[in-house]
């Protein structure tokens, strides 16, 4: 234990350099460690929340604001759709599953999401208690709403106007909480569900009650939802986006561009859009992890300069305590510990700082995608290199103060 306590004295008698290097240990660690966080995360949840769709279908207009908005919940949509011709799509042979998805309202942030109860089969989401609302202003609550918002089954929840929080409450419909969905860690933790036939009501009493001012605005974000989308009547209702499961790989190749071709409407498929996101995405994450490792690099010389300084300016310290009996080893211990130390005490210190900015981030409004305090291997990997480049920089002055002569240091 003395030895440790001569390392922690040394490191603050030279703060000054050892905060240098704690600090460029820490950036560097700290970028890296947030590159490989959001990666790595952001791909498990676009794996999970896209896995069981094949196409999307909506508006014309960006196949990436498609899929962002039907699957991830994360933008604007492109427009609204006929259920009319939604449902003869739906009605193709090649496709196996077809759920229809309206938005435009949201519950204090939390977005309330049109649809029927396919959605549930579709995302293989599970009742923790309750079940599917089959009336009109009945909600089914994601396990992240339930839980933030304290809500359980009979209570009452008030809408807003509009995909964000706001004060434009439909506070004359309030929905029933009938049902609660188990935790599932995709977006559906933070969705209201509620059925089509609500949205269309909601949005036609908003019109009697807001006038004709806001009348483009609900048109534009106007949702349905159907309780059987091959046989309700839905003439000249609309829907944000439908979500496609196809029946057999065949459709891959033909159904896309059937719908693009010979519709009004456009097919973006998930997979394709989904790389071409990571593609933009990965030149800045890339840039990114570049920097990080050019400043751990930079941390290690840091430190090794720092040592060998810090040994030269000590020779004489160590030339007394081996005259004094310490053995030559105690010395090489010390400076390898030093080294080490501080690039431990940088790495971890950048870890947490890591996940800190995770938090900020995922407060901005992509909590679905991050979650800021999972631990994983990669914070094992990035300590491991730490203590690595710490025992690298701390070799040659370890080195150094070991073969140090007694003799010659003390007669200069």
């Amino acid at each position: 234990m003395k030895i440790f306590r001569v390392v922690w004295r040394t490191i603050v008698y030279n703060f000054s350099s050892s905060a240098l290097c704690i600090f460029l240990t820490a950036l560097g660690t700290a970028i890296l460690c947030l590159v490989l966080l959001l990666s790595s995360q952001i791909d498990r949840q676009v794996h999970l929340n896209s896995k069981q769709i094949d196409l999307v279908i909506g508006a014309k207009g960006s196949p990436l604001q498609l899929i962002l908005n039907s699957i991830f919940h994360v933008d604007y949509p492109t427009g609204n759709i006929l259920l009319d011709d939604a449902r003869k799509i739906a009605q193709h042979p090649l496709v196996q599953l077809a759920v229809p998805l309206s938005m435009g309202d949201n519950y204090q942030g939390f977005r309330i999401l049109g649809t029927d109860s396919s959605f549930l089969d579709l995302y293989a989401l599970q009742l923790a208690s309750g079940g599917w609302g089959t009336g009109d202003f009945e909600a089914v609550l994601g396990y992240e709403v339930a839980r933030a918002k304290g809500l359980a089954i009979g209570d009452k929840i008030v809408g807003a106007h509009g995909l964000v929080a706001g004060n434009d409450l439909h506070d004359d419909h309030p929905y029933t909480v009938v049902g609660v969905l188990a935790e599932s860690h995709s977006v559906a933790d933070r969705l209201v569900l509620t059925n089509l036939s609500s949205v269309w009501h909601m949005h036609d009493h908003a019109h009697v009650h807001h006038g004709q001012g806001h009348e483009g605005d609900e048109n534009r974000h106007e949702e349905e939802e159907v309780h059987d989308l091959l046989r309700m009547d839905v003439q000249g209702k609309e829907i944000t986006s439908m979500l496609i499961r196809y029946k057999n790989p065949t459709a891959v190749a033909l159904f896309p561009r059937m719908v693009n071709q010979t519709t009004n409407m456009q097919a973006a498929s998930p997979a394709i859009e989904s790389a071409r996101l990571f593609s933009i995405m990965g030149i800045g994450l890339d840039a990114l992890a570049i920097l990080a490792w050019v400043l751990m690099l930079m941390a290690a010389a840091s430190v090794f300069v720092s040592l060998y300084n810090g040994f030269k300016n000590r020779k004489y310290e160590l030339a007394v305590m081996r005259s004094m009996g310490a053995p030559r080893v105690i010395l090489l211990k010390l400076m390898l510990m030093e080294g080490i130390f501080i690039t431990v005490i940088g790495a971890l210190l950048g870890i947490v700082l890591a996940h800190a900015a995770a938090f900020a981030i995922a407060a901005e409004g992509v909590g679905d995608f991050i979650n800021a305090w999972h631990f994983g291997i990669e914070e094992v990997v990035i300590g491991l290199t730490g203590l690595l480049l710490g025992l690298i920089a701390a070799l040659i002055p370890a080195v150094k103060a070991y073969s140090t002569s007694i003799s010659q240091t003390l007669l200069r």
